[in-house]
């Protein structure tokens, strides 16, 4: 399987710390059920985009597709829920989502407003994407062989694929396939980095609040305590009428 189908440079260079993310048993069963939802979610898009297409070969590999992602997420789902089921109760802790991420499917692109051409471009960026993260996370899973099996199961399906969408975006692009695999490596490559941009503003944010509320605000509120002890204490007494002759 690691001649057809091999993790990419940075993440064998990653290696000691994807051990250390699939290493707990908690996180791992949690994230087998955050795989099984994106692939079911993927599995759905796949069948609208068979609806819409006008080809007849494309609409049965989008078919044939839409079922490989539905018996993936059975796979993840079952795995996930049999791990759990062997495990006493526990708080979700850190899931390293950001460094051991599935496969997205097509939650990055609307299937509705697409192309063909475009559509298999993403989808065989994504799919190889996808199987070189499986891959490198069937090599960590030594110490689990049941999960080590369902990524094996899983990268067979990966590699056919990323075989027939690269195949059907030669037939379809007509030459051009090399521009559509650019513009979606370009697409992907900038909403990588929104996704980073908000996961840094919203780590900046948390971080300004926490200062503000144990930095700046005390020196308020002792001050503020401070003022409240000069105060008399009970009613204060009322202001003298002022005469009649006055304007005041």
């Amino acid at each position: 399987m690691d001649e057809v189908v091999g993790p990419s440079a940075l993440d064998r260079a990653l290696r000691p710390l994807h051990r250390w993310v699939w290493r707990d048993p908690h996180r791992r069963a949690r994230k087998l059920l955050r795989f099984a939802e994106t692939e079911a979610d993927g599995g759905r898009d796949l069948s609208r985009a068979a609806e819409l297409t006008p080809d007849p070969l494309l609409r049965r590999l989008y078919l044939r597709h839409a079922e490989d992602e539905l018996r993936h997420a059975a796979l993840f789902r079952e795995r996930g829920g049999a791990l759990l089921r062997g495990l006493p109760r526990a708080p979700a802790g850190f899931e390293a989502n950001w460094l051991t991420p599935g496969e997205r499917g097509l939650d990055d692109l609307r299937v509705d407003g697409e192309r063909d051409e475009s559509l298999l471009a993403f989808l065989h960026l994504s799919e190889k994407a996808a199987a070189q993260r499986f891959a490198i996370y069937r090599q960590v899973l030594a110490h689990d062989p049941a999960t080590r099996a369902v990524f094996d199961d899983v990268l067979h399906d990966e590699a056919f694929h990323m075989t027939y969408t690269q195949t059907q975006l030669a037939r379809v692009a007509a030459g051009g396939s090399r521009a559509r695999l650019f513009r979606a490596r370009a697409g992907r490559l900038w909403k990588a980095y929104l996704r980073v941009a908000a996961a840094l503003a919203s780590v900046v944010g948390t971080l300004l609040l926490r200062i503000q509320y144990f930095v700046v605000l005390p020196p308020f509120a002792l001050l503020a305590r401070r003022a409240a002890k000069r105060e008399p204490a009970g009613f204060m007494a009322a202001r003298r009428p002022s005469p009649l002759t006055s304007q005041y």
